[in-house]
């Protein structure tokens, strides 16, 4: 199969990659452009944490999912999200994904819909986002290849919020093409509806639900951000995502470092004050399994 870029796995970085960071993003690297094919994956992170934010309780998460790429560029893909915490242990979001991708010599990318169903009781950050639309635009300059993303997501509520993301990655491949290292500086910015509407929710004694954020639960607070429909710079992530390809399967692991920017000016019944946000490390670790289906009608 010949080498390309098919951005097959931005759908993560697009949709459950903003939760999951960009664990299935770099996956696909060996893939003809002339196929159909099918993927599995199964891959766990050791904290949800969305544009440098995440909530005071670790949210780990194991996340299986699959996912049909028709030669065509079209693609469908569902996901299910099992929260792994040791007080709460249960399904905490279903998402499907569809859309359409493209590849060429230098240009990829794609465009997305994802329609996210979380459990009631779900602590993440995100918990509050319903539908997301997105689109990726790389170019490949040969030394380094430039990303940039501009979506927009739908919250519960009456809001939604628009983020944009800039990426500088750089692959190191060895001679079979079984080992990849790719290490990435991203930029992430956008408002923070999401962020205040899980506040409002989630933090400051308003936990929903019966769940572990409940063990020390305070009087409820009515919380609103100052600015938070404000476009601003919110993340700046490093990552170095490392593949081994054997066969069909792809094992990868990928440590990110969040540097949270923008910090959040609180307003409650109580008091204003400004959120302390500090730098966070993650990581996911995963193995994904592909096959032909079919190829491309000349």
């Amino acid at each position: 199969m010949k080498k390309n870029i098919i951005l097959s796995l931005c759908i993560a970085m697009l949709s459950i990659s903003y939760i999951f960071s960009q664990q299935r993003e770099d996956v696909i690297k060996n893939l003809s452009d002339d196929d159909s094919y099918i993927l599995a994956d199964v891959s766990y992170i050791n904290d949800a944490v969305f544009m440098g934010r995440r909530d005071s309780i670790a949210a780990p998460y194991i996340f299986p999912s699959i996912g049909y790429y028709d030669a065509s560029g079209f693609f469908a893909d569902a996901t299910v999200s099992y929260l792994t915490a040791s007080e709460e242990q249960r399904v905490d979001l279903f998402l499907l994904s569809g859309g359409y991708l493209f590849n060429s010599k230098k240009w990829s990318g794609g465009i997305l819909a994802t329609g996210y169903f979380y459990n009631d009781d779900s602590y993440a950050v995100q918990s509050e986002m319903a539908v997301s639309i997105n689109g990726l635009l790389s170019y490949d300059l040969d030394y380094v290849e430039l990303s940039a993303s501009i979506g927009s997501f739908f919250n519960s509520g009456s809001t939604n919020d628009f983020f944009t993301s800039f990426f500088i990655e750089k692959s190191f491949i060895n001679e079979k093409e079984t080992l990849v290292f790719k290490p990435s500086i991203g930029i992430n910015a956008g408002t923070q509806n999401f962020y205040e509407a899980y506040y409002q929710s989630n933090r400051l004694g308003n936990r929903k639900g019966q769940g572990a954020g409940n063990s020390a639960q305070l009087a409820s607070n009515t919380v609103t951000f100052e600015k938070s429909s404000s476009f601003n710079i919110l993340n700046i992530e490093l990552s170095t995502p490392i593949e081994y390809h054997y066969k069909s399967f792809i094992f990868s692991f990928t440590p990110s470092l969040a540097l949270p920017q923008s910090s959040a000016t609180i307003v409650t019944e109580d008091t204003v004050f400004e959120e302390d946000l500090d730098s966070v490390f993650y990581w996911t670790v995963g193995v994904s399994y592909w096959f032909k289906t079919k190829k491309k009608q000349q």
